[in-house]
């Protein structure tokens, strides 16, 4: 393949050579947990991740929880980022490491992550060149054992960090993945989004949800920057392809479905199909020439999975 991947390395060292510090700082979470810690909410929203956190005590006295590595990209979305930022903290996971890189953002995106600047290993906002770019930024100043993005329009569910680190502690998987919930506000109405068993063979097939994804730093792998809205399904084809990889078969994260979201919005089928041309061309991934047998296969797969009950 030809794909041309930017060094993360280069990346690190320009965050060096302008004074930033790494290891970074690791979130500072106190005994009795960081809900009462965080800015005020305000008194219009309750329940999670607002005026409620997981349980500190969940982690009992362990001292070494390996150390995960969360990275939000942000552009223009302040009416969603504080409970991004909200769910990752409230996790109260005692080693994790937040990064946020904002694109420049004009609206109050900016006012919102300096209220929690105290427990933000890093952050910055100026133009970058994209999401793809804005993720890779951010990882490359990473040092988790475990790794994970979440966009600033979607946010964690409770517990998820000691479930996902506690499986990979168990299965000694390389690649954790779980369901989702779409999140429509105009109906208040959360949808499961459920996701198949992944196997190298359906790798082609774009089930993975990305919010609901973790992995171990030993397979990370830079995101093609050049891609606009296919950026994690491409990596997946990179990244997990041989890998040890484990199911949680409960929602880990929630999107919400709004019209300017790459994924429902329709006036983004043009950079979905400039994607899908890059993706799969002759000196990238290459034709699939046996798409209609995958296809026919899955068909049979989902089937067969919904009758016995396994999804």
């Amino acid at each position: 393949m030809k794909i041309k991947l930017p060094s993360l390395e280069l990346y690190r060292g320009n965050f060096l050579a302008a004074g930033i510090i790494v290891p970074l700082r690791t979130v500072p979470v106190a005994g009795g947990g960081l809900l009462t810690q965080l800015p005020s909410p305000g008194p219009e929203k309750t329940g999670w991740p607002w005026t409620e956190e997981t349980l500190p005590t969940l982690y009992g006295h362990q001292t070494d929880w390996p150390k995960i590595t969360i990275v939000t990209p942000s552009y223009n979305q302040g009416k969603f980022i504080e409970q991004t930022i909200r769910s990752v903290l409230l996790q109260n996971y005692p080693n994790l490491e937040y990064i946020i890189i904002d694109g420049g953002s004009s609206d109050d995106t900016v006012k919102i992550i300096k209220k929690y600047t105290p427990w933000i290993s890093f952050w910055q906002s100026e133009r970058d060149e994209g999401q793809g770019h804005a993720i890779n930024l951010g990882f490359s100043i990473g040092s988790g054992d475990i790794r994970a993005w979440i966009n600033s329009d979607d946010y964690y569910l409770p517990e998820v960090f000691f479930q996902v680190i506690n499986t990979f502690i168990r299965t000694k998987a390389d690649f954790i993945y779980g369901y989702g919930l779409n999140y429509h506000p105009d109906r208040n109405f959360f949808e499961l989004i459920k996701t198949m068993p992944h196997t190298d063979y359906f790798l082609k097939i774009p089930t993975l949800i990305q919010p609901s994804t973790f992995w171990k730093a030993a397979i990370h792998q830079p995101i093609w920057e050049e891609l606009h809205c296919s950026l994690d399904f491409e990596l997946w084809l990179r990244l997990v392809k041989g890998r040890k990889r484990h199911l949680i078969k409960k929602p880990l994260s929630v999107a919400h479905v709004h019209e300017d979201a790459k994924t429902f919005n329709p006036e983004m089928s043009g950079k979905w199909h400039e994607d899908h041309l890059k993706i799969w061309a002759d000196d990238a991934h290459g034709r699939v020439h046996e798409w209609k047998k995958i296809v026919f296969l899955n068909r049979i797969r989902v089937k067969l999975y919904k009758i016995l009950r396994l999804i």
